[in-house]
């Protein structure tokens, strides 16, 4: 079996990168990034990754970073490491500066030529890191990057290789032990054309559209306020009138839900809530597996937008049939728009409840044994 490795940057990613001279140099210096002493155990304990350091360590050695102030710290952070069963099978230091392009410097592989051999499955490594040539050098090892940033946006030609943008250590060791949660779903009647793509784990991205105005922004609501990622795509006999196009979504989101869920594990399983205005709106859900619908809403208007009120049980009924959920739904109010806007919204809520996941009780949530 070939092996697999976690290629971590160390400023920034293991410690605390110093913000004015980005010198690691002292003992008063240090400082652990929050939450990896635990999880780079956890990770090390339960799977299968060597540890490989690489870092880039400008003009270290000269008189810019003396090395009898660089060793120090690391060595301390290293037999804390240590003493915490952390150990590095690696660790490879650049001391050039950027402007040497020297081939051993990231993004650039000179230092990884023992990696770049059959003996190494890359495609399912991982470089670790919080500067884009950590994203670049998974790239160029043809790897997968986990980019530890939230302020930094990926340019387009990095983003097909990084499979997980986050600033949370415990999210990093989610994604390697459980693995992501995403499912892409294209369905295609005579009817309707649909696409959709899911990330359960997402930051409530949206892409959507429908054709339907207020549909889109009922659906944007599930992403945005769910957390997931979301894009629907939907071209639909909206000539005939609007039931295929809210149906066949319906049916294909609750499809992608249902495949995003993967074996439930760690899921919390249960959600619900909350009020809007004038309305109270009540979404309690089961991802247990079985489809049940109870709705207990009614609309006087025929329409709310461009959306036959009809349609509002049709589409619960759907979703919860395809995704094998049970659903129950409450509204009550004065104002129609709020009344729906409210239980997309509460819908959105009790799904970001009942997908979270933790990987530290790792269980079925269900005495059965099965979902």
């Amino acid at each position: 079996m070939k092996k697999k490795a976690l290629f971590i940057d160390r400023d920034g990613t293991i410690v605390i990168e110093p913000p004015i001279d980005y010198q690691l140099d002292s003992l008063e210096k240090l400082e652990f990034y929050p939450k990896v002493i635990r999880n780079l155990y956890f990770i090390q304990k339960n799977l299968d990754f060597e540890f490989v350091m690489v870092t880039n360590q400008d003009g270290l050695g000269t008189s810019s970073f003396p090395e009898d102030t660089f060793w120090p710290a690391h060595n301390k952070m290293m037999t804390t490491l240590e003493g915490e069963g952390i150990t590095f099978d690696d660790i490879l230091i650049d001391r050039s500066f950027p402007e040497d392009n020297a081939p051993t410097r990231k993004p650039r592989t000179g230092m990884l030529n023992k990696y770049l051999s059959a003996e190494y499955d890359l495609e399912n490594s991982y470089v670790i890191g919080d500067r884009l040539t950590d994203v670049e050098l998974a790239k160029n090892l043809g790897s997968k990057a986990i980019f530890l940033s939230d302020k930094v946006e990926l340019p387009s030609d990095l983003k097909e290789c990084c499979v997980l943008q986050t600033t949370d250590w415990d999210v990093v060791s989610e994604y390697l032990f459980a693995g992501e949660r995403r499912a892409e779903v294209k369905r295609t009647t005579k009817e309707t054309d649909i696409y959709i793509v899911l990330n359960l784990d997402g930051k409530g991205y949206c892409d959507i559209s429908t054709g339907l105005s207020f549909f889109d922004h009922m659906l944007d609501q599930i992403g945005k306020h769910s957390g997931m990622d979301l894009t629907i795509k939907v071209k639909g006999d909206l000539n005939v009138d609007e039931h295929h196009t809210i149906e066949d979504t319906a049916i294909a989101l609750g499809e992608a839900l249902y495949q995003a869920l993967g074996n439930k594990r760690g899921i919390e399983r249960y959600g619900y809530c909350l009020p809007m205005d004038d309305c109270l709106c009540s979404v309690a859900l089961d991802f247990g597996g079985r489809a049940w619908l109870v709705w207990d809403a009614e609309f006087k208007r025929e329409k709310v937008g461009d959306m036959p009120t009809e349609m509002f049980l049709h589409f619960f009924k759907s979703l919860s049939d395809a995704a094998k959920m049970n659903l129950n739904i409450k509204a009550e109010g004065a104002n129609e728009h709020h009344k729906i806007e409210g239980i997309f919204k509460a819908l959105a809520r009790a799904i970001k409840m009942a997908k979270k996941r933790d990987i530290f009780n790792y269980e079925l949530p269900s005495t059965k044994g099965v979902i």
